[in-house]
């Protein structure tokens, strides 16, 4: 067996769970040191490093003139998706925006105290980069990553949205990118990769203006660029390696289980997948399904060693046991295979997005149920949210006072100002409260 099963309260089960809470993000010096070069590189070189490091690593014959992607290979794309790509596409879209809608943040005033007004203005920020891996070449065109990143740009009021994604050895994005990006309302595809391509969006280049906010997922050096760059642009999150936790009663199958802890598994060898079960005989019952559907996966070494790494099956004496080690891990995913889901949602603090129910797989919340898949991992569900409108706007706080309203107030921030010591602060307030 990959996995053995573990029974909680235990410090063999403790430490299991500490190595997989544990778990963040790594990278070696070397890799910054890179990032860092390429970063730089971009920023003082513009389009001549930029172009450099697309034809080394992406496509050898593609130039600057060619990096846009034109309306006729829009066109193109267009012709080449099936109408029931399409079909499911725009049916992923419209759920996506109208769950994104109900974000939308709005201006407000307050006018509660006599002479005084305050408030809170929302605008969007001017330009957002989203980022797209290429996706093996494009062979695995990741058309979510796209509606994902940028219908919730568009719904904040973005006025210039684009994309950046890597052309393969031919100079050509997949045409599902192309369509994807269109239905979500991408005003510019750029053929660009890697830290190159947040360097080229966070520093701007002569072909590709800056932009305030870059989001999307990528590889070790995408994170990387990203976390170096944040501060000077906006980012979404620092994003790890993916993860489900699943909660499961006596009622959840075995197989509905193996199958969701496979489908994260198969992510990446650092991918991690966990079930939590006051059931013994489902915990059992699980273990021999992973055997078996492993076997008929395309990415099974990827997932058997995920699952060695990072996964795990434990045994809990009941449901609020396990709740408590669910709160502890602050999963991404966290899957509810239970009779009752809804009595046990209040008790969940910390997760990125929650399942409820034996028929909502972590997958329908990845393409069409509408919440965004960009989840904070790594246990910073703790602290951080999934990727929303609020990633692409700025609130500016207002303040209005009537000369009445200004005296009123006036002595208690003489007072306050005096105490921490900024003098200048005190007379400001002073000059006018003696003013004739």
């Amino acid at each position: 067996m990959i996995l053995r099963i573990h029974h909680y309260p235990s410090k063999s089960a403790d430490a299991r769970l500490n190595q997989i809470a544990g778990r963040k993000l790594t990278c070696s010096r070397k890799d910054e040191l890179q990032v860092l070069q390429i970063l730089e590189a971009v920023r003082t070189r513009g389009d001549d490093a930029l172009m450099a490091y697309v034809r080394q690593f992406d496509s050898p014959e593609l130039d600057i003139a060619s990096i846009r992607v034109t309306a006729a290979e829009f066109q193109e794309a267009e012709r080449a998706v099936s109408d029931a790509f399409r079909e499911s596409l725009e049916r992923a879209q419209r759920q996506i925006e109208e769950f994104h809608r109900m974000q939308a943040p709005h201006s407000r005033m307050l006018t509660g105290r006599e002479g005084v007004v305050t408030g809170q203005i929302v605008h969007p920020v001017d330009a957002a980069g989203i980022y797209v891996p290429g996706g093996q070449g494009g062979k695995t065109p990741l058309v979510s990553s796209v509606l994902m990143g940028a219908v919730p740009a568009r719904i904040a009021g973005v006025k210039r949205r684009i994309m950046a994604t890597p052309a393969d050895r031919q100079g050509r994005v997949n045409p599902h990118l192309l369509v994807a990006a269109a239905v979500s309302g991408i005003h510019d595809v750029f053929k660009i990769g890697s830290a190159w391509a947040i360097a080229a969006m966070a520093f701007g280049t002569a072909s590709i203006d800056r932009c305030d906010v870059i989001v999307g997922p990528g590889n070790t050096y995408v994170t990387l660029a990203k976390k170096l760059v944040s501060g000077m642009v906006g980012i979404d999150m620092i994003a790890g390696p993916s993860e489900i936790l699943i909660l499961a009663d006596e009622t959840a199958r075995p197989d509905h289980a193996a199958a969701d802890m496979l489908s994260q598994a198969e992510h990446d060898r650092v991918a991690s997948a966990v079930l939590i079960t006051p059931s013994k005989p489902l915990a059992a019952s699980v273990l021999m399904e992973i055997e078996e559907q492993l076997s008929e996966l395309a990415r099974k070494d990827i997932a058997r060693e995920s699952l060695h790494r990072f996964g795990a099956v434990f045994t809990v004496p009941d449901m609020k046991t396990a709740l408590t080690l669910a709160n502890r891990i602050a999963p991404e995913h966290l899957e509810l295979l239970v009779e009752h889901p809804f009595d046990l949602i209040s008790e969940i603090r910390h997760a990125g997005a929650v399942f409820m129910g034996h028929y909502t797989p972590e997958p329908m919340g990845d393409y069409i149920a509408g919440p965004n898949h960009v989840l904070p991992t790594a246990g910073s569900a703790r602290f951080s949210s999934a990727l929303s409108v609020d990633h692409f706007v700025k609130k500016t706080s207002m303040i209005y006072y009537s000369r009445e309203a200004f005296r009123r107030e006036a002595p208690h921030v003489m007072r306050l100002a005096e105490t921490e010591g900024l003098g200048a602060h005190a007379r400001s307030v002073s000059v006018r409260l003696n003013e004739g």
